[in-house]
């Protein structure tokens, strides 16, 4: 009983398999020696501590498995770390039983357990799940893929029907189906066969059992919708934007799934297992569409890469998350930032920064307040979590129900990193004991609050976090207009991209102006009192375009720097 309290807790939207419980607890009786009881008299043990302890039968169908939802392992038990290397190598390996409709022959990949290739099937299948079921109370499995948005068109495309339409939206919800059930499993290699079966993929020469499995199935999906229609409704217009709506709303799921909360601790062995992944999505994706028209690649491209990056953020964020935790804990390492942080001169932060951000001074001051009092309570991560939302709030408020919203959010996080910019550099130049700290939690704090924004405007406007990620992922494809939809409101930019009268471009006629400054005298007074040198140090790179602007002013006002 005592083992149980101390290894384990009830907690919402989580499961952990019934299996893997009882193997846990074999385990702790052969190490100490005790007669274990049944499977059965173990699970009345369970539901007599954990009160309103449900069960469920979660997996894909052949490969469900009897789970207890609402339990998980504690995150500074022992048990977290049983078998973690084994368990990633497993999960890298295909399964051993699929869903009837993907269903490929077992083969194990050269980079999984060697051998001779021939395995016998029930140890290496009690292996492979037992292996990657400790990661799945990670997840949030219970999670469902939301419905999708209806499919408006206003003419059918030359040769398809109404039925090939319904037909389309049929296979492609099952298609994304398949795609939760395998991600909830961790079957992440499974992904490339469902994206070569859906797009009709097929290898000019099958050569094995798992080639003629994939082209059965390639015939029941080309019964229902024929391949030269599929490629014929891949070049509508309305298909392609309901196709990448549809990509947005499962991709969202999917990460939901994966890292149900960014700052919640997850195994090392799984975050890279998802990292893998997301550097495998695009090229997996490009290869099974190898002859689908342009346009719908592109389209699907651009919301995989989405996809790919916000993984890739969030188990940076998450691994930054955990080396902050360790840092905010510590009271000498906390002692020290406080007494690093008061030698910082805030006052002249806040006259360098006030003419670029143009901040109220007040906001800024109460800021300062604000963190160095969270600081010296020796808050948790999480009431730091609470507080950065707090911040962007209240930043954001006199823009709530405006279009400029989405602008005046990235303005927030670039006047967000000019000033943490700016009390690193005083820091830095200070040589302070605990800058390595500061900078670790500089990194974490401007990470968690591009995630805040990003769920901030994702709300705003409707759409899911994915969606606003992917809106300027292709560079190539956004037009001026698009950038500028904003333009009008009261959210200005005062950055000035127009060439001068001789027709050079800005960045050529700013090296000139500096080079004049310097040669007329503006900058003496910087000169003298030895900033040039700082200015021109590689750590503050970032702070010359500011410096280059009020130069300019120098030079068409006549006045000195320091009057600027």
């Amino acid at each position: 009983l005592q083992w149980l309290l101390d290894n384990y807790e009830t907690a919402e939207g989580v499961s952990l398999p019934r299996s893997t419980l009882y193997n846990h607890y074999l385990r702790h009786c052969q190490e100490h020696k005790l007669d274990p009881v049944n499977a059965a008299s173990f699970g009345k043990l369970i539901r007599s501590i954990f009160m309103g302890l449900r069960t469920r039968r979660l997996g894909t169908r052949g490969n469900s498995k009897y789970h207890y939802y609402g339990i998980r392992v504690k995150p500074d038990s022992p048990l977290n770390h049983l078998q973690e290397d084994m368990q990633y190598m497993a999960m890298r390996q295909q399964p051993m039983q699929q869903k009837q409709r993907y269903k490929p022959v077992q083969k194990v990949d050269g980079d999984g357990f060697t051998g001779s290739g021939q395995q016998t099937g029930t140890s290496a299948e009690q292996t492979i799940i037992s292996q990657s079921q400790h990661h799945q109370q990670f997840l949030d499995a219970s999670r469902v893929l939301p419905e999708f948005g209806e499919l408006e068109i206003s003419s059918l495309p030359d040769g398809t029907t109404l039925e090939d339409i319904k037909s389309l939206q049929s296979l492609y919800r099952e298609h994304c189906e398949a795609i939760v059930d395998v991600i909830v499993n961790l079957q992440f290699s499974l992904i490339e066969k469902l994206w070569q079966t859906f797009w009709r993929y097929s290898p000019s020469a099958p050569a094995d059992d798992t080639a003629i499995i994939e082209l059965s199935n390639l015939s029941e999906i080309e019964s229902r919708l024929p391949k030269g229609k599929l490629i014929t409704l891949c070049k509508n217009e309305s298909i392609l934007k309901w196709m990448g709506n549809c990509d947005h709303v499962m991709y969202q799921a999917l990460v939901e799934i994966l890292i149900p909360d960014v700052l919640r601790p997850i195994p090392s062995a799984l975050t890279q297992a998802i990292r893998n992944f997301a550097k495998s999505l695009e090229g997996w994706l490009s290869s099974a569409m190898n002859n689908i028209p342009q346009r719908m690649i592109q389209t699907k491209v651009a919301s995989v890469s989405a996809f790919a990056q916000t993984l890739r953020r969030y188990t940076s964020l998450n691994h930054l998350a955990q080396a902050a935790r360790a840092v905010l804990q510590n009271t000498s390492q906390i002692n020290q930032m406080l007494s690093d942080l008061n030698r910082v001169d805030f006052a002249n932060v806040q006259e360098q920064a006030s003419w670029v951000c143009q901040c109220d001074d007040n906001m800024v001051q109460r800021l300062e307040t604000d963190f160095k009092m969270t600081l010296q309570q020796q808050s948790t991560l999480e009431q730091w979590a609470a507080w950065l939302d707090n911040v962007m709030m209240q930043a954001l408020k006199p823009y709530e129900g405006r279009p400029s919203f989405p602008k005046a959010a990235r303005q927030f996080l670039l006047k967000w990193s000019f000033y943490s910019s700016m009390v690193i550099r005083d820091l830095t130049l200070r040589s302070a004991a605990s800058f390595g700290s500061f900078h670790l939690i500089r990194l974490l704090y401007d990470e968690y609050m591009f995630y805040l924004v990003e769920h901030r405007v994702a709300q705003a406007t409707g759409e899911t976090p994915i969606a606003v990620m992917g809106e300027f992922g292709d560079l190539n494809a956004v037009s001026p207009g698009n950038m500028d939809k904003d333009e009008g409101s009261e959210v200005e930019s005062e950055i000035d991209e127009e060439l001068d009268e001789s027709g050079e471009p800005q960045a050529k006629r700013e090296k000139t102006e500096l080079n004049q400054a310097f040669q007329v005298g503006c900058m003496q007074p910087v000169l003298e009192s030895g900033v040039q040198q700082n200015l021109l140090n590689p750590i503050h790179n970032e702070h010359i375009v500011a410096t280059t602007q009020t130069i300019r002013q120098c030079s068409a006002t006549g006045n000195t720097y320091t009057a600027v």
